[in-house]
Formats: C-alpha cells, structure tokens, sequence
C-alpha cells in the first residue's frame, strides 16, 4: 500500500516538474520580449503626445459644430476597437479588457474592431458583428496597417453606421501593474481647456481648423491605435510574465510539498518493514 503511494507521488513530482519547466521556458521568452515591447512602447509615445495636443487645439479652434468629426448626434449604436492578447496564460489581461467592454456597453447596440485572437475568439463566440477578423496578430502590426484601421473606422462612422468609435485597452504603469482604460474616439471631444505645448495650441490655420480635422483625422487616429497596441502588447508580455513567474514559484512549493509527502511515505514503509522483521524473528 505504501508502495503504491510512493509511486503515485512520485508520478506527481515528475508531473509537477515537467510543468515548471514549462512555466520557466514562458517566462524567460517573456522576459526577452518585454524589453524590445518597452521601447516599441516609449518610442510611439512621443507622436501620440504630439498629435493629440494638436488635434485638441484643432477642435477648440473649430466654430463650426457641424463637422461629423465634432458634432455629437444620438448614439443608436457603437463600434468598440478591443485590443487583446493573441495568446492565454497571462494572467486576468485578456478577461480584464472583456469584463470593460460588457461594463461599458449597457443597452446600447454594438459592433466590434477586434485587434487579437483572443478578442476574435471572443465576440465571435457572443455573436457580435464584427468589422473585420483579419488581425488577428497584435505583435508586428504596423502604422500602415493601423492607418488602414483608422480609414475603416472613418469611413464606417462618416456613412453613420455607428455613432460613437470607443478605444479599449490595457495601458502599461509597470512590471506589476497594468490597467484597463476605455476611451472615446470619435466623437472628438472638446477638452475644458487647451492642452499641450503652446505653440500648438496658438496655431493659424489656413483654410481652417474644421478642414483640418477632416483632413488629419484618419492620421490622428492612426497614430492613437499604435500607441494603444503598442502599450497593450507591453501589458500583455509584463502579465504573462507575472503569471508564468507566480506558477513556477507555485510549481516549487508543490515539488517540496511533495517530496516531503514521499520522504514520510518511505519513512513509513522503512519503519513497517523493520516492525515485520522484528516481529518475525521473536516467533
């Protein structure tokens, strides 16, 4: 009986350690792209900056309220851009950027811009439409394909087929910290006061700041979704390497807590074979 346990331990351990290893290979390979992801990450945020400063001026400067860009109608339906991870095995990323979604929809129908295989996966399984299924892969999309994005988006929201263009994505604090955030896209939103450098903000423009917006949009846009795909990937690489670091470390603890459990067993079957031997010589 003792036996049988010992194996069935034993099983378990080489189980355990088959695991850990894995683990431990994720967790290296996550290691080594979170550096390159970093600075993707740093180096699209100066132009995000640049251009949204620029955008919000063009918008306070726009007296005329009617151009699409600008001008707020009734939201009879939404396209969400949800920016997911292509894989699992990170942690709460994926399920927490879903779990914003369905907090932000409400009654409000929607469609939906995927960016990732999990966010494919996901809202073709809820039966939600979806305008395209081809980006899947977040790691390498580039500006083309982002400018590609944006003249989708555009185009859909100037033939008013939804109302309202909502951003949701996780934006990476730090190793440890990563957080979901939902913005709105279009309508542009007139801030309270100018923002950013001032020689933006006291910009001339010829003709004028409504064909401006027209003009820039889908580049503004564009430059808007690489920085959140960029800042997404680097939260998506920084929890999956969280989460293979806690299970490797969880693998270890169950390895000792399993041997000790087999070194009692053999202690048990050592001390019950040496008991039947005295018993039998006293006879």
């Amino acid at each position: 009986m003792a036996g049988s346990s010992m194996k069935g331990i034993k099983l378990r351990i080489k189980s355990v350690e088959s695991t850990m290893q894995i683990t431990k290979a994720m967790q290296l390979v996550a290691t080594s792209k979170l550096r390159r992801a970093k600075e993707r990450m740093e180096s699209s945020k100066p132009y995000a900056s640049i251009s949204r400063a620029a955008m919000m001026a063009a918008v306070s400067s726009c007296e005329d309220q009617s151009v699409p860009y600008v001008a707020q109608r009734p939201v009879k339906t939404r396209c969400y851009v949800v920016i997911a991870g292509e894989r699992g095995l990170a942690g709460g990323y994926n399920a927490n950027v879903f779990k914003a979604v369905a907090a932000h929809v409400g009654e409000t129908p929607y469609t939906v811009l995927p960016l990732g295989k999990k966010a494919i996966e996901k809202f073709h399984h809820l039966g939600v439409p979806m305008l395209t299924q081809d980006y899947a892969h977040v790691e390498g999309l580039s500006v083309g394909a982002c400018y590609r994005l944006a003249k989708m988006l555009t185009e859909g929201y100037l033939a008013e087929e939804y109302d309202e263009v909502i951003l949701v994505y996780t934006s990476f604090q730090n190793m440890m910290n990563q957080e979901v955030r939902v913005e709105q896209l279009l309508p542009v939103q007139k801030p309270e006061q100018p923002e950013g450098d001032r020689r933006i903000v006291d910009t001339v423009y010829e003709p004028d700041a409504a064909e401006t917006l027209e003009a820039v949009m889908p580049d503004f846009l564009a430059g808007r979704l690489y920085s959140a795909i960029c800042d997404s990937f680097a939260s998506e690489v920084s929890a999956r390497r969280s989460a293979m670091d806690s299970a490797t470390k969880n693998a270890g603890d169950m390895i000792s807590d399993l041997r000790l459990k087999y070194n009692r067993a053999r202690q048990g079957a050592i001390t019950q074979e040496i008991t039947e031997i005295v018993a039998g010589s006293e006879k």
